[in-house]
């Protein structure tokens, strides 16, 4: 079982200036949500950062919400949380795929996201997960993103915005055209 495996953690980054993550959660478990969002905010307050928190109604919104914060926010990076239990149909599959797809998506795009959604047989398994005492899941999302966040200030990269952000002068008026009316 993987609770009574040892694992190598990173240590903490440090920040020189700074940093403010944005916690987005599906509370649909809420008491697992809530362990979850706990391990996160002790991570992130561990390195001097702030967090805001949303919820949204289910891990398939996750993605989604964290493309519109960075769009029209100033978040240095994301922590998702949430819980998927395996049921009787093939919807788990669906949720699970989705939601670590569209995060993906994200991250390769520049954003510095931290997963933790659990994917789970059962609620033992998620209630061991996200245990404030034990492994919890919320927290070591909550580091992943704050160790991307330290990689991309040590790179130095501008952040970009994710998806098409046309620049100030692009905006038009409809019936406005630019350009050569003809093909």
């Amino acid at each position: 079982m993987a609770a009574n495996e040892e694992h190598y953690t990173l240590p903490r980054p440090s920040f020189d200036k700074p940093v403010k993550l944005l916690i987005v959660v599906a509370p649909y478990y809420k008491d697992v949500a809530d362990n979850l969002i706990a391990g996160a905010k002790a991570e992130i307050e561990a390195v001097g950062g702030t967090w805001d928190l949303i919820e949204v109604p289910g891990a398939l919104e996750i993605p989604t919400a964290i493309g519109i914060a960075e769009r029209m926010s100033s978040f240095d990076g994301y922590v998702a949380l949430g819980c998927i239990i395996r049921g009787e149909t093939t919807h788990y599959d669906t949720v699970c795929n989705d939601s670590s797809r569209g995060l993906t998506l994200l991250g390769l795009q520049g954003l510095c996201i931290g997963n933790g959604i659990l994917t789970v047989e059962n609620k033992a398994q998620a209630d061991v997960r996200a245990d404030v005492q034990g492994q919890n899941k919320g927290g070591g999302a909550a580091a992943a993103a704050l160790h991307l966040i330290a990689l991309s200030r040590k790179w130095g990269a501008q952040r970009k915005g994710v998806g098409f952000v046309p620049s100030p002068d692009e905006y038009q008026i409809a019936g406005q055209s630019k350009g050569p009316t003809t093909a």
